[in-house]
């Protein structure tokens, strides 16, 4: 039987493998993992939420995939032991233009199958949120919280042949499939999985693909809540997004293990893995800055890049966005927090990808643009990249 080789051990690439392996096709199912440990980036570099897939565009596929991938993870918790709550969220209208924005989510959420949705006015809002502030808001008691680590570490332990410290540095064809070398050892396997996130276009090249896309690494910056004014958030808190912006919006997360979480903005990181304003990679921001496509990005959106940019280094700026959520916030109830870095694929026109993204070939399956909601998604995500495997597999 063949070997799969699956390269990046976050949340994505282990649930490939294990998908894969729960197949029984294969003789041997390996993940390689250029770090020390599993899901050092993205996977935890996050919010810790289960999203329900309320925002996307019905028929996509982060819709299906958020929404399988939700009801997925949280049966996997629920077997084996792993924190997480599925509490609600609320997504607030604050002003009366915001209406019809809400109540287009509504009937997106319905049609993406999420159950028991529901309208809330003002006074009904504040019975769920006593501190929110709003004309009018949308539940979704789906969407929940849950410990990602401890995901990664059970997949890990399913998973069982994980290497770790080892960067795929070739990707060389050889009758069979594929030779690959990391930094410590050479394996041999008939596929490959490209599961590398951050460094997913790189992999893809390193495999022969002009995949037309880039990497840009965004940096998401959280606050979080001193602990006396946690109670200001019972759960989560959401603004109504503005479709003529590519990013969600900052918003009030009740983590797992206790504490709130406030953000994230965006901003581009000078590294792939830049969680702090000074970290530089002269590479990574190289290949960022002669990318066409992100100058075309800022050109379309030179007020929400220049505002971003502002309230990063902002904390009354930071503070406003929140208090139009909850009003009640003040400056000192605010603490710098941790940092997560979102590998968004753009085009060279400056478009992103807004969709997952993956590409099929005879020996290999490329995962190119797995922004949020894939940790939630990742497990509908591996049965996907396992389906398409076996696809291949019986075409060649």
């Amino acid at each position: 039987m063949p070997t799969v080789a699956v390269i990046g051990g976050g949340l994505v690439g282990l649930a490939s493998a294990y998908k894969l392996r729960e197949t029984g096709r294969y003789d041997r199912v390996v993940v390689l993992e250029k770090e020390r440990d599993v899901g050092m980036h993205q996977s935890t570099h996050n919010s810790g939420v289960l999203h329900a897939g309320l925002h996307y565009t019905p028929g996509s596929l982060k819709a299906r995939f958020a929404v399988a991938g939700l009801r997925e993870m949280v049966a996997f918790c629920r077997e084996h032991e792993i924190a997480h709550e599925q509490c609600g969220k609320v997504v607030v209208a604050t002003s009366e233009a915001q209406i019809d924005r809400a109540r287009a989510l509504l009937e997106r959420g319905r049609a993406n199958g999420l159950r028991d949705l529901r309208w809330l006015d003002a006074t009904e809002l504040r019975a769920v949120e006593p501190h929110a502030r709003g004309v009018a808001a949308l539940h979704v008691p789906e969407e929940g919280i849950v410990d990602y680590a401890a995901v990664c570490q059970r997949l890990r332990q399913l998973v069982g042949d994980v290497f770790v410290g080892a960067p795929v540095v070739a990707l060389k064809r050889i009758a069979g499939g594929w030779r690959i070398t990391t930094g410590a050892r050479t394996i041999e396997a008939s596929f490959i999985v490209n599961c590398a996130g951050l460094h997913a276009d790189r992999i893809a090249r390193l495999a022969g693909e002009q995949p037309g896309i880039q990497v840009v690494p965004f940096r998401g910056e959280y606050y979080t809540l001193r602990p006396e004014r946690a109670h200001l958030v019972r759960n989560l808190i959401y603004p109504v997004p503005d479709p003529t912006f590519p990013f969600l919006g900052v918003h009030l997360t009740r983590m797992v293990h206790g504490g709130v979480e406030a953000g994230p903005n965006a901003v581009l990181a000078m590294a792939r893995e830049g969680y702090r304003h000074c970290t530089i990679n002269l590479r990574d921001l190289a290949g960022a800055m002669s990318f066409p496509g992100l100058w075309r990005f800022v050109a379309r959106y030179p007020r929400l890049v220049t505002y971003e940019v502002a309230r990063s280094f902002s904390r009354p700026l930071f503070l406003r966005s929140l208090q139009t959520l909850v009003p009640e916030l003040r400056a000192d109830d605010l603490v710098r927090g941790p940092a997560g870095v979102r590998a968004q694929a753009m085009r060279p026109d400056g478009s992103l990808v807004e969709d997952f993204h993956l590409i099929r070939r005879d020996d290999a399956l490329h995962v190119l643009n797995a922004p949020s909601p894939a940790a939630t998604a990742s497990l509908a995500i591996g049965g996907e990249v396992a389906r398409l495997l076996s696809d291949a597999a019986l075409a060649a």
